[in-house]
């Protein structure tokens, strides 16, 4: 009873946040939309009227035709509630409602492989692209660094844990956008093992497509575990140092337990919590800050559209990312509470 309070709490608290986030997300971008909404509609208006000659011929003179475009602007304009603030209640609650209900409406400038402009489409398309990029890279950085940082635990203030701890400083000194294009320069140009650009170039429908997706993956996959495991490894090194000075763990080796039983079985499994929430984190601050890592390898990810989408300011698509990164972020948190519960009962009792 005391864990599912424990996670109803954690649910609204989340909640609250995802509310005010796009709450924020609407304020700050409030009245820039409502320009570009406002040109929009006066664009299309005029652009149906060109290409329509028989409209044109219509009108006896330019002071009807002039009438005519504002009417249809003004028709249009209360047709979306623009004849409203932004900030008024009915349009401020209107359009909250939308993004949670993601309904985030059409892009101004872009879209999808398949010619859809509606955003729901084009997230739904690159969104796949860099969980697969970034979870795989967390998964191997996970892995790699949890049980190197073991083995340094174990052998601490050895030369494996010193070369280790150093490692994990100059790896994390390094901007991954500098060492990427590094990566680029040495893999792509010079060996020729790897395309520079990392978006195949044949088209999403070809059944080759996603064996390509996979090979152009590589690059930036080793580069962001290259940068990552070391100081992960510092980390786990660092949690299991303490626990390895921890009473029971003396019980345990007192008991004739193997060493490497007792690092890896006993001393990792309650360091489990910290490194949890940690991966958790890192998972969900590597999707949502991916706009550079994508930007500099040319992912065709979230994170290449964010950047794409903040160039030629298409507030439809920078709004509905925002939300889903908000919600993947908070979505990493909740599961890593769930296996806090599992892993440590005291969570569970409280």
């Amino acid at each position: 009873m005391g864990f599912g309070r424990f996670l109803l709490k954690r649910s609204a608290n989340m909640a609250i946040v995802l509310f005010f986030t796009v709450l924020i997300t609407i304020v700050l971008a409030g009245p820039t939309m409502d320009t570009i909404l406002q040109r929009s509609i006066e664009q299309n208006v005029r652009g149906e009227i060109i290409n329509s000659k028989a409209l044109v011929t219509s009108f006896k003179d330019p002071k009807e035709l002039d009438q005519y475009i504002k009417n249809q602007i003004e028709t249009r304009t209360k047709a979306i509630g623009l004849d409203e603030p932004w900030y008024s209640p009915k349009r401020l609650g209107f359009t909250m409602l939308n993004i949670l209900s993601f309904d985030f409406g059409r892009s101004f400038f872009l879209m999808s492989d398949t010619g859809s402009s509606n955003v729901n489409d084009i997230i739904l398309e690159r969104l796949p692209r860099t969980v697969l990029l970034f979870t795989t890279a967390t998964i191997i950085i996970s892995l790699i660094g949890i049980y190197l940082g073991a083995f340094s635990a174990s052998k601490a203030g050895s030369i494996v844990d010193r070369i280790t701890s150093a490692f994990a400083v100059i790896s994390s000194s390094f901007p991954l956008w500098w060492t990427g294009m590094l990566m680029i320069f040495a893999f792509a140009f010079i060996y020729h093992l790897f395309p520079a650009r990392a978006t195949p170039l044949i088209p999403s429908t070809d059944p080759s497509y996603y064996l390509s997706l996979l090979y152009h993956m590589t690059l930036p996959l080793i580069t962001i575990v290259l940068i990552g495991f070391g100081a992960w490894a510092y980390i786990v090194r660092n949690f299991v140092v303490g626990i390895l000075n921890e009473d029971y763990i003396m019980v345990k080796r007192a008991e004739g337990i193997p060493e490497r039983k007792v690092i890896y079985s006993h001393a990792l499994k309650n360091a489990a919590p910290p490194i949890i929430t940690v991966v958790a984190l890192s998972l969900s601050g590597s999707i949502g800050g991916a706009i550079i890592t994508e930007a500099v390898f040319d992912w065709p990810g979230m994170g290449r559209l964010y950047f794409d989408a903040i160039n030629v300011l298409d507030l439809p698509v920078i709004i509905g990312l925002t939300y889903v990164t908000t919600l993947v972020f908070l979505a990493s948190i909740f599961i890593a509470d769930l296996l806090y519960g599992l892993f440590d009962p005291r969570v569970r009792i409280s």
